[in-house]
This record gives C-alpha cells, sequence and structure tokens, in this order.
C-alpha cells in the first residue's frame, strides 16, 4: 500500500481524498497534509509519500524545487503533483493537461476560427489555463484581480480567484469556468439569464484528478 496525499493551505475541505477513493477504494490511502510553510510540507511528502498533489499557495514553489520538470510544468511554472521516482522529485501539471481537453470541447462549441479568452487570476491555476488555452487556438488575454472592474468582454473566461472581486458582475461571455468549486462567486442562474452558460469547478476537478491520479500511481 502507497502513500498519496495533498499539500496545501488551507486543505481541509477537500474532494481529493473522495476523489481518490472513488477510484482506489483501500488499495492505497490519501492523507491531508495541512502546512503554512512549503518546505515543511515538501520534507513530509519526501520522507514518506509515494507521491502528492499540490493547491494553493504552494503550485510554484512546488516546480521550483522539483528535480525534474515535465513539459507543461516547464511551460506555466506551476506544478500540482509531485512524485517521488528513482530520478528524483518529479513535478507534473495536470490543471494544464484537463484544460486541454475541456477547452478543445469549448472550441467546438464556438465553432469560430481564433476564439478570444480571458484569464482571471495570475495564480497556479491561471498560468495553466493561460498555456493551455493558447496551445488550444485561443486568443488570450490574462488580467489580475484588480483589472477587471471596467468589465472584460470574450468568448470564454476563466475565473481562477478564490473569491468574487469588484468587476466580476461586468464579465460578458458564452462560456464561463470558475475553478472554485467550494466557494464560487458565481452561479449557474444567474449566468444563464445572462445568456452565458456557467461551467463549475468540480468539472475541471474530476478530469485533472482523473488525469492526475494516473501520473502519481504510474497506472
Amino acid at each position: 500500500m502507497s502513500r498519496f496525499g495533498l499539500i496545501g493551505h488551507p486543505v481541509a475541505h477537500s474532494l481529493s481524498p473522495e476523489l481518490f477513493a472513488e477510484t482506489y477504494g483501500e488499495t492505497h490511502t490519501y492523507e491531508l497534509l495541512d502546512y503554512e510553510d512549503f518546505e515543511q510540507a515538501f520534507r513530509v511528502f519526501k520522507d514518506g509519500f509515494k507521491a502528492v498533489n499540490v493547491t494553493m499557495p504552494f503550485k510554484e514553489q512546488a516546480a521550483a524545487r522539483a528535480d525534474f520538470k515535465s513539459p507543461e510544468v516547464q511551460r506555466t511554472g506551476a506544478a500540482n503533483i509531485l512524485v517521488n521516482s528513482e530520478r528524483g522529485v518529479e513535478a507534473h501539471n495536470s490543471d494544464y493537461l484537463a484544460l486541454l481537453g475541456i477547452l478543445e470541447g469549448f472550441r467546438q462549441e464556438i465553432g469560430t476560427a481564433g476564439p478570444t479568452l480571458a484569464v482571471i487570476g495570475m495564480g497556479g491555476a491561471g498560468k495553466a489555463a493561460f498555456a493551455a488555452a493558447r496551445d488550444c487556438g485561443f486568443r488570450v488575454r490574462c488580467y489580475h484581480h484588480d483589472e477587471i472592474a471596467g468589465g472584460v468582454r470574450a468568448e470564454v473566461i476563466i475565473y481562477t480567484l478564490p473569491c468574487a472581486v469588484e468587476g466580476c458582475s461586468g464579465l460578458d461571455c458564452r462560456i464561463l469556468l470558475e475553478s472554485n468549486y467550494r466557494n464560487p462567486s458565481f452561479s449557474r442562474d444567474s449566468l444563464s439569464r445572462s445568456g452565458c452558460r456557467y461551467v463549475d469547478g468540480l468539472v475541471w476537478l474530476r478530469e485533472q484528478a482523473r488525469i492526475g491520479f494516473e501520473i502519481m500511481t504510474g497506472f
């Protein structure tokens, strides 16, 4: 039985253990490792875990500490998976890999060449969204939290901030994907009244979990 887990702060309300159990049951253990200090969490991981998921606020630090960075980590500068392997600590980014498939579906739905996409927030999830959107053929623009007060218009918007900020009511798009599944800043009903299709963060979470657990377990 191998040990897996999630490092970040806070992580008490994460759905990752539940998703892991759905796939692997009691074959492996999955533990929540809540540390304010990344280096402490990293030492715990190296000393006893086969692999861990990484969440806020440690995705950039995880990428920097790895001995081997996958191509998508090199592209984004962020990692949400660390694996103990024979060649050292490997860093991967299943956020990016999951978005490739999701965004390809959005692009086909929109049906135009070079559709526009806006990424709100430039943390680890935002960096993954930016890279995946460019690789899917979108014309991408990124916004920090204090740059959307005047409104944002794009065919697709990916909202990666942990809470609502000034300007949220001025987002204008055909599809809005929000990364925060615990305390969303938007509701399906309010967006549908404006003609926008809302895709909640569980869609992204489940797809990145499916891909990520394959990377973490090796099969």
